[in-house]
């Protein structure tokens, strides 16, 4: 399970992939809130509001003749005021939206850094995975930063490196997940 480096250091195979699975995890969670913030802010009320305003633009596109301007007329404002109903009605959902997601969005961007920096302390100079130098061959350096670069043909990969790289490849999945 663990690898012997030289100069005494071990790595387990197990610690790339862990990592990965946090950064994913807390990348779900905020997708998730993101979803709930959009989701909330659509109501049965809005919904019922946005179809009047059509119907009514509707009958009032109908009514296109000379004769019928000042009942088209009518039903335009009619359909403004329900507009103006409707902003209102999506503004204060939102703030009460912002408010009650607002804790949790706090407590998760908190739990990412002391994540982050507890992986980065425990991890320092220790290689959290090793890849072949083909398959890295221009970022080696790069990847092995802080971490001795590489052994036995592999690049050894930092922890800061493949934070980034989860980071990255986490926040892609889930944008496809909640897509």
């Amino acid at each position: 399970m663990e690898e012997t480096l030289e100069e005494g250091q071990t790595t387990s195979s197990l610690v790339a992939p862990i990592i990965f699975v946090f950064v994913f995890t807390l990348h779900l969670f905020d997708a998730y809130l993101a979803h709930l913030k959009k989701k909330a802010s659509v109501t049965e009320k809005d919904a019922q509001l946005r179809a009047e305003i059509r119907q009514l633009l509707k009958e009032a596109a109908a009514l296109s003749e000379p004769s019928t301007f000042a009942q088209s007329a009518k039903l335009r404002r009619l359909a403004s005021a329900k507009e103006k109903e409707l902003a209102k009605s999506q503004e204060s959902a939102s703030k009460e939206i912002k408010t009650s997601i607002a804790l949790f969005e706090k407590m998760l961007m908190i739990s990412k850094i002391l994540t982050y920096l507890i992986f980065i302390w425990c991890f320092w100079r220790i290689p959290v995975a090793a890849i072949s130098k083909e398959l890295v061959q221009p970022f080696g350096r790069f990847l092995s930063w802080k971490t001795g670069g590489s052994v036995n043909g592999s690049v050894m990969v930092g922890v800061i490196p493949w934070l980034i790289l989860s980071n990255r490849v986490g926040k892609y999945f889930c944008n496809k997940a909640f897509k």
